[in-house]
């Protein structure tokens, strides 16, 4: 699927935009189940298990930030995964045996639906090694109005920042720090169908959508088989028991068999303890951990 330069620019940059990464068809049919689960939101008046709300939604505007683990709500969403050419970039980058570490579907709503503040994905969910990305489909057309993902080139060979306030993680870098600059930070917009790929240790995060359309957008995090998550990382695996993870670990394998021999590398690692209060999502870990914004100066 991806050619060796293809490959070649994500090792270097460490990430990677895919075109037209699935059919017109497949398209039409995500969006089509995108658009009812968001049409399903309307009488929800809290944050749940499914659904991350926005400020001002409600029954006659249904504002998300977020729709929780698409792939276990409707399994169309799993199959893109698997059997699309979706598929076939995954294994080009991390290999044959291959799992999923969690799915969500990010809707940012129109007319200033939530940033996401910069930050590393490492930060949340260090393993034994660092083979881990995560895809974001673009289901519908992402311009820089609407609040698309940013990158910075190269990072994911740098340091991971912290990602702590006042003592406690809140999931986000200072923008302060020196080492951060986002004078070189790359805007990722793309048509519906394309994909972008981000390394595990990448810096990244996303304005708020200041536009009149909502940005739709598929996110898949993924590992090898022989990255294995450490204690104390920002998972529910810590709360499943021998028997019970074994059986889910199996579940989440995406391509290939499961690897019993973790691969150790020499990775950078800080654990997210102690936890924000809300860490029930990205946004409410930053809001609750008091995380400094990029985008508002706050």
């Amino acid at each position: 699927m991806l050619t060796q330069e293809q490959k070649d620019f994500y090792a270097e940059n460490g990430y990677l935009k895919v075109e037209n990464v699935v059919t017109a068809q497949e398209l039409a049919r995500l969006q089509e189940i995108t658009h009812q689960l968001i049409d399903a939101s309307r009488d929800v008046t809290e944050s749940n298990d499914r659904y991350d709300l926005d400020t001002g939604h409600g029954p006659d505007v249904p504002r998300l930030t977020r729709i929780k683990l698409p792939h276990k709500i409707d399994p169309y969403y799993w199959d893109i995964l698997t059997k699309s050419k979706v598929r076939a970039v995954l294994n080009d980058l991390l290999g044959p045996d291959t799992y999923i570490n969690t799915a969500k579907l990010n809707t940012k709503a129109p007319g200033g639906g939530a940033a996401v503040e910069w930050h590393q994905d490492w930060a949340f969910y260090p393993h034994t090694n660092d083979s881990l990305l995560a895809f974001g489909l673009n289901l519908a057309d992402v311009d820089a109005a609407n609040g698309p993902l940013m990158v910075i080139p190269g990072s994911h060979k740098g340091p991971i920042l912290s990602h702590h306030h006042d003592g406690t993680f809140c999931g986000a870098i200072d923008p302060d720090d020196p080492l951060f600059d986002m004078d070189k930070a790359v805007t990722l917009t793309g048509k519906a169908g394309d994909m972008t790929v981000h390394h595990v240790r990448l810096l990244h995060g996303s304005a708020p959508n200041v536009s009149d359309r909502a940005r739709l957008i598929l996110f898949y995090e993924l590992a090898a088989a022989d990255a294995w998550p450490l204690l104390g990382a920002s998972s529910y695996i810590h709360e499943l028991g021998q028997q019970r993870f074994w059986a889910d670990f199996q579940e989440r394998m995406v391509t290939g068999t499961p690897c019993l021999t973790p691969r150790l590398a020499d990775v950078p690692v800080t654990l997210p303890l102690p936890p924000a209060k809300d860490i029930s999502s990205i946004f409410k870990t930053q809001q609750s951990g008091g995380a400094k914004s990029a985008f508002s100066g706050k």
